[in-house]
């Protein structure tokens, strides 16, 4: 099922999301539901906040880069309660952008290594060095679970050029061709 995703200005997207166990109410079909949601919105990464939900999940498919970086052929992750548990490594900047921030795209400088402990599918716990891209993508998302957008890594002079752009986030004017759900509009 295609869910809405939660845009800027939600409540959901700035509380610090709650770690789960694997008895969570139907946790196999929420993970297929935020794996649709996110191909449709044609993103490459999705935490739970980003469908309302304050619990610390987060799918990951880059297999769509696959045809450029190779390395990502079949790579379709889940994270369940992810921590970066250190960071390490140069810092890198690289543009970003966000299911929750249609439209704003924005250069964020970031670790280039992490590393990291989470929990699959299946609750095996899994302590990883994470580089590169996916370090990147990683990074994003599991700010979501900390109430953190990646325009909080921006410089307050970005942000104010781009407050146009959010206050249409707000209003529920911004245009998608996914569902989303904003603070002050009706679900499109």
């Amino acid at each position: 099922m295609i869910l809405p995703i939660y845009v800027y200005g939600q409540p959901v997207l700035r509380e610090v999301a709650q770690d789960i166990t694997a008895e969570y109410p139907n946790l196999k079909e929420l993970i297929q539901n935020m794996f649709d949601t996110m191909e449709h919105a044609d993103g490459i990464g999705l935490a739970a906040p980003q469908v309302g939900l304050p619990i610390r999940l987060v799918v990951v498919d880059l297999d769509v880069l696959s045809e450029d970086h190779p390395e990502f052929a079949n790579f379709r992750k889940v994270f369940i309660n992810p921590y970066i548990i250190e960071v390490d490594g140069d810092d890198v900047t690289m543009g970003e952008g966000c299911l929750s921030l249609p439209g704003v795209g924005e250069d964020v400088t970031r670790p280039d290594v992490i590393h990291v402990e989470y929990y699959d599918e299946n609750f095996e716990k899994h302590t990883e060095r994470v580089e590169g891209y996916l370090a990147r993508v990683m990074q994003h998302e599991f700010d979501h679970l900390d109430g953190v957008m990646f325009i909080d890594h921006i410089s307050p002079l970005r942000k104010q050029m781009i407050r146009n752009k959010l206050m249409k986030l707000v209003k529920g004017t911004a245009r998608t061709h996914y569902k989303i759900k904003s603070v002050n509009a009706k679900l499109k």
